[in-house]
């Protein structure tokens, strides 16, 4: 928005109200100039079209404005003062001033229903129109909450429950995800096409028709309708009337720097979140994208795709979902969320985005610590709770290693892990097996520890040091150890498990003596083994083994 403008505007229009002895709500018009520069491209008075006063009324205002539909007369009244200023000042003409007057009487009627059209709401109008208008007062939000905590109940508005704290991908991976945005880079072809063609668009600024089935066909563009409002919100281009001619500062994708970048994701994801955009040919979609961006980003895990629907369902007030399959993959040409075998989870640059317009909103949007920063027990809850993708977790494991010498890092991971579940004790072997032998005085310190000996022995042993030899039973234990380190993985993914069981799994002798193992999972362990494992006479055996192990614990 240039305020400049704006600040201009409104202190003629309070000099030309004074001399015509004319009523002026200059904070309701304000808000008109204010609006219709942040996303109709409006840079002066004179840029205000009949057009421009549909789009702020019908979809800015109802998307933006927290109002009831009864403060609906008091923008229109706004809006035909400012009509008459704009005339009465030389920046339009008369018969430009009587097609501004026609739209307006026709939005009248239409602006009540409008306000009151939960679909129109953005993400920042659904979150705090939960609240209700006397909320948004700090005193009263604040005696809400003592009230609450008084009751020993929380408030669980939208926009009173808290954001989770998120981790995010570097700048400059959220930068070149964004350069592959297909939405995006259709959005710069559009445009470009438009203007080598001398294409021009209707009145109402949308693509003609057969434009739209000729970008299709010619550059295999989608969503070209979507793309080309994407493209004029972001200003990659600039209309003269319908005539659409290029932005002064338009460039490629390709040719953009990183903060560049990152301010046109931003932007765009904005767009995406808050414009009820016919994207994804299912209504219920495209009216409940900020909701469904929003609980991706509370969730923060992948949402089954029939949890999803039954969640829209009950956001739209059980209307039908349809092509939802057809739906999620137009989300995912938008660039916003990824398909996974768990469901449906946001993209690490819509992450990134979504934290930024929450931030905007003023909302409270913190950041989870990054795991290098911490501990070794930091490090290691970091690896196991947040579903760290490999890349990231590959990331941070060497940058918590860098700030450490071997011994260092050895001594921090096997303290934090002594008497730890397998998970969070195998999680510390992993990254000691990445350590040198710089580290071997302080790893041969645990042999006397029963749970890390058998490790010991292995990490000294393979790198040809001195070791004592596993005995037996530290073979079976450590077999089982390494198991039960598996156990989530096989859990979440049961048929990926049962390949690589099948690959490097334990043979049938060695299983059938796991029972006699001193150890908290080896039941647990037993028993998958015998449900994944390919081989019937080692799954037999691990069934059998699983049986003794429970018989043993009888008391």
């Amino acid at each position: 928005m240039s305020i400049e403008w704006v600040n201009r505007a409104i202190d003629g229009l309070r000099a030309w109200g004074r001399e015509r002895n004319v009523e002026v709500d200059v904070d309701e018009v304000r808000l008109l100039c204010d609006y219709a520069s942040d996303y109709l491209e409006v840079n002066e008075l004179g840029d205000f079209r009949p057009g421009t006063f549909e789009e702020l009324l019908l979809e800015i205002y109802p998307r933006k404005v927290i109002a009831p539909p009864e403060s609906a007369p008091e923008t229109v009244a706004a809006a035909r003062t400012l009509v008459e200023f704009l005339l009465d000042t030389g920046e339009i003409g008369s018969k430009t001033a009587a097609r501004m007057r026609e739209t307006i009487d026709r939005i009248e009627p239409e602006m009540p229903r409008a306000l009151a059209d939960t679909s129109k709401f953005g993400m920042a109008k659904s979150l705090f129109s939960a609240i209700g208008p006397d909320s948004l007062e700090l005193d009263a939000a604040q005696a809400v909450r003592a009230e609450g905590e008084a009751d020993g109940d929380d408030c669980d508005c939208p926009g009173c429950a808290p954001l989770p704290p998120v981790r995010l991908a570097p700048r400059e991976e959220v930068a070149r995800a964004v350069r592959g945005v297909p939405l995006l880079r259709d959005a710069h072809r559009v445009v470009t096409w438009l203007v080598e063609g001398g294409r021009t668009v209707t009145t109402r600024r949308s693509l003609r028709v057969r434009d739209a089935r000729a970008c299709r066909a010619e550059l295999g563009v989608e969503c070209p309708e979507p793309a080309w409002r994407l493209a004029l919100d972001l200003g990659l281009a600039r209309l003269d009337g319908t005539a659409v001619a290029v932005a002064e500062d338009f460039r490629e994708l390709d040719a953009r720097g990183e903060e560049e970048l990152l301010d046109l994701w931003r932007a765009a994801l904005e767009f995406l979140v808050e414009r009820s955009v016919p994207l994804t040919g299912e209504a219920v979609v495209d009216e409940g994208m900020s909701q469904i961006h929003d609980l991706l980003y509370r969730l923060q895990s992948p949402v089954p795709v029939d949890a999803l629907a039954d969640y829209l369902r009950e956001v739209a007030a059980g209307r039908p979902v349809g092509r939802l399959d057809e739906a999620l993959t137009a989300l995912a040409y938008a660039g916003t969320v990824q398909r996974t075998e768990d469901g449906l989870a946001l993209t690490p640059h819509a992450l990134w985005g979504l934290r930024e317009l929450y931030a905007g909103m003023g909302l409270d949007a913190p950041l989870a610590p990054a795991p290098a920063e911490g501990d070794a027990s930091g490090l290691i809850a970091g690896l196991i709770g947040d579903g760290t993708a490999d890349e990231a977790a590959e990331r941070d494991i060497a940058e918590w290693l860098s700030r450490r010498t071997p011994e260092q890092a050895a001594s921090e991971l096997l303290a934090a892990v002594a008497g730890a579940p397998a998970e969070v004790r195998g999680v510390a072997v992993t990254i000691v097996d990445r350590l040198g032998v710089e580290a071997a005085p302080v790893v041969r310190s645990y042999l006397d520890d029963a749970e890390l000996r058998p490790h010991a022995i292995h990490w000294l042993s393979s790198r040809g040091l001195d070791a004592p030899a596993l005995t037996p039973e530290e073979v079976l234990w450590v077999s089982v150890d390494m198991l039960a380190l598996a156990l989530p993985a096989a859990e979440a993914d049961p048929e990926g498990f049962a390949e690589n069981i099948a690959a490097s799994g334990p043979p049938a002798h060695l299983i059938e003596d796991m029972w006699r193992v001193d150890h908290p999972d080896v039941v647990e362990v037993l028993e998958l083994l015998g449900s994944t494992l390919p081989d019937q006479a080692a799954a037999k055996a691990a069934r059998k083994a699983a049986f003794k192990a429970r018989s043993r614990g009888i008391r």
